[in-house]
């Protein structure tokens, strides 16, 4: 594994780029929380080069433009997995454009292979075992500092893209595959960040829905349309401000008062704490409306 860097400033950031800009190829991942948030948070560029990862900060508060003109550079051969959510979420913060794009993902379906994850991949193309951990993955990477098994994971998912690019473009241009594979490239350098959408039909879905009543199915939609609209104000996963669980027992239980809303079992005091100055007006609309 190639020695690692931790960028955090501007200066760190150009002297970064003055290595990676001379390189042929450079591996890119990057680390955000779709889980807790909204809106996916970015909290980790990984750029990989034959000598170095660099592990860049977005969270430090410094200039990353400077990130532009290595991800335009049509020169350099960025290798990415998978990684149609990393360019959006770039593209969405930064405004960044992207040119000269290995994907190892789609290079590895046009090339036939059904199992495409990246251990999966380095392990077969590359006959090195590497051991991901998914609880890892779902980690607090807007912590700092990380931890040293943070550290380590963020660092291994570049270090094996540019030989595994290597080996997969070899492979392509053998079966006559680089134009198609280019094609998907720009494509995925195309893509544009969405907001989540809301669906209107949703709340037919939560598990419970079947044992209400009309009026409490009525609540529930209501319900459910306001937790959307608290999540996207407040930048938090829809679980985070409501359960499915809760939700239910909101409809079930028709209290209007934090006290009630405890005592009857639908909320803990900590959330009602938390909820209850936007919650009870609505649950007192909802009594006055049934």
């Amino acid at each position: 594994m190639s020695d690692t860097w931790w960028v955090d400033s501007r200066e760190i950031l150009e002297e970064a780029l003055r290595e990676l800009s001379a390189s042929a190829a450079a591996g890119l991942d990057t680390e955000y929380d779709s889980f807790r948030y909204f809106r996916e948070k970015l909290c980790l560029i990984q750029l990989t080069n034959e000598k170095h990862t660099y592990l860049v900060d977005p969270l430090a508060g410094f200039d990353l433009s400077g990130l532009g003109r290595l991800f335009a550079d049509p020169a350099v051969v960025k290798v990415t997995h998978a990684g149609d959510n990393d360019l959006r979420i770039l593209k969405r913060d930064y405004g960044f454009s992207f040119a000269g794009f290995f994907d190892t993902h789609r290079a590895a379906s046009l090339l036939g292979d059904r199992q495409l994850s990246l251990s999966t991949l380095i392990g077969l193309h590359l006959g090195v075992r590497i051991d991901k951990k998914r609880s890892t993955q779902r980690s607090r990477w807007e912590n700092r500092p990380l931890t040293a098994e943070q550290l380590r994971y963020a660092a291994e998912d570049t270090s094996f893209l540019v030989p595994l690019y290597r080996k997969l473009a070899a492979d392509l241009r053998e079966r006559n595959l680089e134009a198609e594979a280019q094609r998907l490239f720009e494509q995925m350098c195309a893509a544009e960040w969405h907001e989540k959408r809301f669906n209107p039909l949703g709340h037919l879905y939560v598990e419970g829905y079947e044992t209400l009543t009309e009026d409490q199915r009525a609540r529930l939609a209501r319900l459910y349309r306001w937790r959307f609209a608290q999540a996207k104000r407040k930048n938090m996963a829809v679980f985070r401000v409501l359960s499915d669980p809760e939700l239910i027992a909101l409809c079930r239980s028709g209290e209007t008062t934090p006290a009630g809303l405890v005592g009857s079992g639908a909320l803990s005091a900590e959330k009602a704490r938390r909820l209850g100055a936007d919650i009870v007006p609505l649950m007192e609309e909802l009594r006055e409306t049934e």
